[in-house]
């Protein structure tokens, strides 16, 4: 197991150092690229978790539907503006996100704004706070819970009521969502699940077997707690 702490530098040198050493690889939120990880492809089987790329077996969650599940629930509560924090600027599936969450206002003729890119940190939220507050957004959609957080406390320090003057919504359904106050309205991803089939998926390519042409898709659902309300 190795983190690389969003480095696509040090997940490449990171791999490459442990080729030798396994019979196959699993890779979770790559930020390397494509051709970086068809290489990587061509000399062990390889599992992508969070990406897609032909070479490769891939499972992936339903992005798509899940952030149109979240602005399907934010226009029903009266917001017309939403303002899309976004993640790290190398991450497959933020752009995917902020793609879903496009087309999905268009559809519902809802403004969407971006604010980023922004590390994955409850730290990088808390900054993010700001340029929310000025963007006059009346809903925040981040790309995970940890950058829900933090703009949350971000906006609780400039006096700033959440979900009473913006509603927040998170990704992933992190522990911690049920923990902060207000808990987080959030698109709840698989995310045990999604390891432990990438593993045995892994495992079954080391013994023989092909990987698919299709990404395996997981699906997601809403989970809407108190930090959403209705538009004052």
């Amino acid at each position: 197991l190795s983190h690389t702490n969003e480095s696509p530098e040090e997940e490449r040198r990171t791999i490459e150092r442990e080729l030798r050493h396994v019979d196959g690889i699993v890779i979770a939120s790559s930020r390397m690229t494509d051709s970086a990880l068809r290489m990587m492809a061509k000399q062990r089987p390889m599992v992508l978790l969070n990406r897609i790329l032909p070479e490769a077996a891939c499972v992936v969650n339903d992005n798509e539907r899940g952030i149109r599940r979240a602005v399907e629930h934010l226009g029903a509560l009266g917001h017309e503006r939403i303002t899309y924090v976004a993640g790290p600027e190398t991450s497959w599936s933020d752009g995917m996100r902020w793609r879903a969450l496009r087309e999905a206002a268009a559809d519902l003729d809802l403004d969407a704004r971006r604010i980023g890119p922004n590390e994955p940190t409850v730290l990088a939220g808390l900054h993010a706070a700001r340029r929310v507050a000025q963007a006059h957004a009346t809903a925040v959609l981040a790309y995970n819970d940890n950058l829900a957080i933090g703009v949350m406390r971000g906006l609780r320090r400039l006096g700033i009521a959440v979900p009473r003057e913006i509603s927040v919504v998170g990704f992933d359904n992190i522990i911690l969502d049920e923990l902060v106050e207000p808990a987080l309205t959030t698109v709840a991803a698989p995310l045990y699940r999604m390891g432990l089939t990438g593993v045995q998926n892994c495992i079954a390519l080391t013994l023989g077997a092909h990987a698919g042409n299709t990404p395996l898709v997981l699906p997601v659902r809403l989970v809407v707690r108190q930090s959403t309300a209705h538009r004052r």
